[in-house]
Formats: C-alpha cells, structure tokens, sequence
C-alpha cells in the first residue's frame, strides 16, 4: 500500500509571472532558490496566449535557449499546468523571440515523495535499572555511583513524559483513522 503527500501548487514566478524578467534569469533561479519541488506538485505558468509559451527541454537545449529535443508538447495556451511526474532535474523555457536569451528559463530539481504517510515511531525504551518486586518507593531508588565517572545516575519516572503521551496518542489515532478509511 503506497500513500503519496499533499500536492503543493507552484505559481512560476509568483507575482512576476512567466515572462520575459527585467534582471534576466536570476529572477527565476531566485525564486526556486527557497522551494522543494517534489513529485506530483503542479507547476502553474502564468503567461498571456500568443505572447509566451511553456517547453520543457534537455539540460543542453535550456542552455543554449533551443527548442531542439523538446520533452513533450510545447504549451502556447496561458495560463498552463503542469504535473511534475519524475524526479531530478527539469528544465522549461520559452521559445518566442529571444525570451528565452533574456532569461525567461525554468530549471527545477524534483524529488521523490516519501512512500510512507507518517514517520515511524521511534521504538519503545526499557528503563536499565531492574524493576523491584516489592513495590515500595524506596526500591525504585537506584544506588549511587561510586568514584568519579563524570555522570550521574538517572532516575526512570514512572510515567511517561505528558507530551510524549500526547504525540503518540496522536499519531496511533491518525493511524487507526487511515487504516478504518482503507477497509470502508
């Protein structure tokens, strides 16, 4: 059974857009500077029909701003989505006139989704001191360390700590929630 993350949606640009930038293609590698790309996020170009258009292409063809081995359709529609499906790297420009020399370019890193829903929990500790059998307080005291080791003896409480409690209550609900949703 494979569960896949929330997709993110990505506006190209943000307020810029897809278009031709005013600092060249610094203003796109910028804005991919602070995001993660993962596979099954949306791509949104915002771009106005017949003036821009979307191609994503080999690394040598992003480099040398050419339409050559294009991979898939070039998109001339705005504003345009696009899935992003395969990890690694990804590269989109625009063909119209020399947008692309003048920094209208894409390149992304794409990783992988994580297979699992929620991180495993971490396994159950069992305290090293002995438990005692008579029940009393001062059975559960543990003797002191003779000579100078540098530590000192730790004390396991007998319940757990309260956030701990909490998180995995949390997690043990949100699984039982998954596991009733995939048998109804």
């Amino acid at each position: 059974m494979q569960f896949t993350a929330a997709q993110t949606v990505h506006v190209v640009g943000d307020d810029l857009g897809w278009k031709v930038p005013s600092n060249g293609a610094t203003a796109y590698s910028t804005w991919v500077a602070n995001k993660r790309f993962m596979v099954g996020d949306i791509l949104v170009f915002n771009f106005t029909t017949n003036e821009h258009d979307v191609l994503q292409v080999p690394k040598a063809s992003f480099d040398a701003c050419t339409d050559a081995n294009p991979i898939g359709n070039m998109i001339t529609n705005g504003p345009a989505n696009i899935t992003l499906n395969s990890a690694g790297e990804q590269y989109y420009i625009c063909t119209i006139g020399q947008h692309c020399q003048r920094g209208q370019k894409l390149a992304i890193t794409v990783s992988a989704t994580s297979g699992s829903p929620l991180p495993a929990p971490s396994p159950t500790l069992t305290p090293t001191t002995p438990s005692p059998t008579s029940g009393t307080p001062a059975d559960c005291t543990p003797a002191p360390i003779s000579g100078p080791t540098g530590s000192t003896p730790s004390t396991p409480s007998g319940t757990p700590n309260s956030s701990s409690s909490a998180v995995f209550a949390s997690l043990l609900v949100s699984m039982l929630a998954i596991v009733i949703g995939l048998i109804f």
